[in-house]
């Protein structure tokens, strides 16, 4: 596996976990907690959005 098949893999991964805590936030928790998983979520994006322009320069 080279550096860029890692960061496909890590990308993926960060997308998914990204959706399972945004759903985790708007389905499971109804109060203040829901908009930090919600937030966190995010978060998760923004470096799975990092992680994919970097594939292909390392």
């Amino acid at each position: 596996m080279n550096k860029n098949t890692v960061l496909a893999w890590a990308t993926w991964i960060m997308i998914s976990m990204g959706l399972l805590l945004m759903g985790l936030g708007a389905f499971r928790y109804d109060d203040v907690a829901g908009w930090g998983f919600g937030a966190v979520g995010l978060g998760f994006f923004a470096v799975a959005w990092v992680f994919n322009a970097l594939k292909g320069r390392v």
